[in-house]
């Protein structure tokens, strides 16, 4: 039975704040497990929020309300639950944008004045990089009559002396392609054409709404049409009612598409928005449905990779990772349509003998938190680090330490994980087995002993 959620997500944190200072924000609560600063894959910055676990749910809920909006790094922190449903994230019910903000008014003051209208899971006034306001933010309530209430009691009311502006949040794509009455626009983009309609034919059509200034269908070098273009009006609520007559409808063996025409700017971040919140949605969707193998002997295909794994469910892909020549790179990938399929899989083919060679089966990782773990467990392994009462065991590279038994280890072990010297292990030999190798004990200086383990956990 798995333990309850009880995990936060932190925003608006400084660019740089590690995970250790992270941790020691919310290291007053016993139940914490893991904090983690996400970063990006390729550059290793900082994005800005993280996350904080805790064993406790209790805890979890009063980290919120003693941590939210505090400084960190001079800068206020958000802390709320952690949504892993993207559809829950994005869905924006309950969010309120809010405009017109003084700026004597913090997030703190802000979250202050919406919560007699109901719970608040967020709240943020958005600042520049000097910590200013920007006289504008986000109140995000845990249902849409608390939003709706706030947004009728407090739109158009004065405080701090400004007037401030409440209205539902709608996320950029959509304010872009909105049909928001104060948008005011002449120009218009069509496609979809067949290559037989001419200019004459678009503007007789378009005609019918107002008056055109200008109509003009793109070309190729020779002069064929390549199906879209632009129809500019003289009045905007000519160009809107063009929009909704003509978006949709039949012209020759095509339907028409039209909508408002956009700069190059704003069309490529409504399609990088779109893009980042699809490549986001397959990441959570297939998280923990996805394997990791390796170990995989170089013979081996994706189809026998997939019809190994398949004893354990419905597979979605399977793929052997290979290099420009086509070599395998002795691991791949198997993602199944469930989480419970995936876990079934490494249970049963974690050192399964395959072509001669023990797998390695593990459930996929993001970079991000495999470094975090990483991290985390470095941390660890320094703290063990021998003191002068400690004693190492020399079998051989690497060094492996043990606490001598009048001492106490300053944290417990992970379960788990053993650690044996390499000449205690048994050797894998053509032929089987051989025997362990005889192990002398000398105690080193401790500065090459740090310098060993060091050397030995980056390996």
């Amino acid at each position: 039975m798995t333990s309850p959620t009880s995990s936060l997500y932190v925003g608006d944190l400084h660019a740089d704040v590690t995970d250790g200072q992270l941790f020691d924000a919310f290291n007053d609560f016993k139940s914490l497990t893991s904090v983690r600063v996400c970063r990006d894959s390729s550059t290793g910055r900082s994005l800005c929020y993280g996350y904080v676990n805790f064993i406790s749910p209790q805890d979890a809920m009063q980290a919120i309300e003693a941590k939210n909006h505090m400084l960190l790094n001079g800068k206020a922190i958000r802390v709320t639950w952690s949504h892993r449903d993207p559809d829950a994230r994005r869905n924006g019910a309950g969010n309120v944008y809010v405009k017109n903000i003084s700026e004597s008014i913090n997030s703190a003051k802000l979250q202050e004045i919406f919560a007699k209208f109901g719970n608040i899971s967020s709240c943020k006034v958005v600042t520049s990089e000097d910590g200013k306001s920007m006289g504008y933010g986000y109140v995000q309530f845990t249902s849409d009559d608390s939003a709706n209430a706030a947004i009728e009691n407090l739109n158009g009311t004065s405080i701090d002396g400004k007037q401030i502006y409440v209205s539902k949040f709608v996320r950029k794509t959509e304010r872009a392609l909105s049909s928001n009455p104060d948008i005011k626009y002449t120009n218009l983009y069509f496609k979809n054409l067949d290559t037989d309609i001419t200019e004459e034919n678009l503007k007789t059509k378009f005609s019918e709404y107002g008056k055109i200034l200008s109509l003009v269908i793109y070309k190729d070098d020779d002069g064929a049409s390549k199906g879209f273009g632009f129809v500019n009006f003289e009045n905007p609520d000519d160009a809107r009612r063009a929009i909704e007559a003509m978006h949709g409808s039949q012209l020759g063996s095509k339907n028409l598409y039209v909508a408002r025409a956009q700069k190059k700017v704003e069309r490529e971040q409504i399609l990088r928005t779109q893009f980042e919140e699809k490549r986001k949605e397959r990441v959570m969707k297939n998280m923990g449905s996805n394997v990791y193998i390796k170990n995989i002997s170089d013979e081996v295909t994706d189809e026998e990779l997939r019809e190994l794994f398949s004893k354990c469910g419905n597979i979605t892909s399977a793929k052997l990772m290979r290099d420009d020549k086509g070599i395998s790179k002795g691991f791949g990938f198997v993602c199944f349509t469930n989480s419970d399929e995936a876990t079934k899989a490494v249970n049963w083919f974690h050192r399964y003998m395959f072509h001669g060679k023990p797998l390695y089966v593990a459930i996929a990782q993001r970079k991000e938190e495999r470094q975090a773990q990483l991290q985390l467990h470095y941390s660890h392994c320094l703290a063990r680090l021998p003191s002068p009462s400690s004693t190492m065991i020399s079998g051989g590279y690497p060094h492996f330490y043990y606490t001598a038994p009048t001492v106490l280890p300053q944290l417990p072990p992970q379960q788990g994980l053993m650690y044996q010297p390499l000449g205690m292990r048994p050797v894998w030999r053509g032929n089987g087995f051989a025997p362990p190798a005889p192990h002398i004990f000398q105690p080193p200086p401790l500065v090459n002993a740090v310098r060993v383990h060091t050397k030995l956990f980056w390996r």
